[in-house]
């Protein structure tokens, strides 16, 4: 159905707001993980960038939880902060630990994951916003646009330093290769739509998952080939899937923490 009816049917509403619950949770979830790096990065110029991006990688969500108030599913603020775990549906990917540790007390974090995990969902969700262009319902097009000028920069800065571990010591070529693994044991559902496959791919929304997969494993060609590797394959959705709501302990605790403040005073701005 398109934007410029007045009334979306109640099968295409439920489609779009299930597919931004998608995107504004992946956003929220792995800008967190990536403000956990604060005063943490490598060097000073990467706090200030990687911080940067984890900034504007919040204003996306916001952009996405926004598109959903308007659609009427509540409040942003209240959306981002106050649906628990379980009502989530970032992939898991998203949520995972930067590594051992506590932020504030003893971080052990693992910076050749970050890089990993940070290209690999960069690549993905540029695929995605590339495909949400030419959505039928034109406010997420012109959300998807505005995101794109950003993503550009992002997905520089992150192929960046993915080709430069990958090209320097064996120390470092090492730690790299165990990251790829990792991301790649929870990247199943990144290009998941879950149960809501069939609505999302009948709606004219955005791409189908296989056709955004085949579009990923293109885009990465190039890099792989820079340092000497294939693409890894693209597992399918594990019984753990994001998009379903099923998600890991990790994501419980990182909400506790993100909607601390909020949950004090609701009346506030996000």
């Amino acid at each position: 159905m398109s934007s410029g009816e007045n009334v979306l049917s109640p099968e295409y509403k439920k489609a779009l707001e299930n597919l931004l619950f998608q995107l504004a949770d992946d956003d929220f979830l792995i800008s967190f993980r990536g403000s956990e790096w604060l005063g943490l990065a490598p060097h000073i110029e990467e706090d200030v960038a990687s911080s940067s991006i984890s900034q504007d990688t919040m204003g996306h969500a916001a952009m996405f939880y926004t598109l959903l108030e308007d659609l009427g599913a509540g409040k942003a603020d209240d959306l981002a902060h106050l649906r628990e775990a379980q009502d989530r549906r970032n992939s898991v990917l998203a949520e995972r630990v930067n590594g051992e540790g506590y932020y504030m007390e003893t971080p052990k974090y693992d910076w050749a994951y970050a890089v990993v995990r940070n290209f690999f969902y960069t690549q993905a969700k540029k695929v995605k916003m590339d495909s949400l262009r030419q959505s039928n319902y034109k406010p997420l097009a012109e959300t998807a646009v505005k995101v794109n000028m950003e993503l550009y920069y992002h997905l520089l800065h992150w192929k960046t330093w993915f080709i430069q571990l990958l090209n320097s010591t064996e120390e470092a070529k090492r730690r790299m290769n165990e990251a790829i693994e990792l991301v790649m044991k929870d990247f199943g559902d990144v290009f998941s739509y879950g149960d809501e496959k069939t609505a999302i791919d009948q709606s004219g929304l955005i791409a189908s998952e296989d056709q955004l997969k085949e579009e990923w494993k293109s885009n990465m060609a190039l890099p792989f080939e820079c340092v000497a590797m294939k693409v890894p394959d693209l597992p399918e959705a594990s019984a753990k899937n994001g998009r379903n709501g099923d998600h890991t302990e990790e994501l419980a605790s990182a909400l506790t923490t993100l909607s601390e403040v909020y949950r004090l005073d609701p009346a506030a701005a996000w």
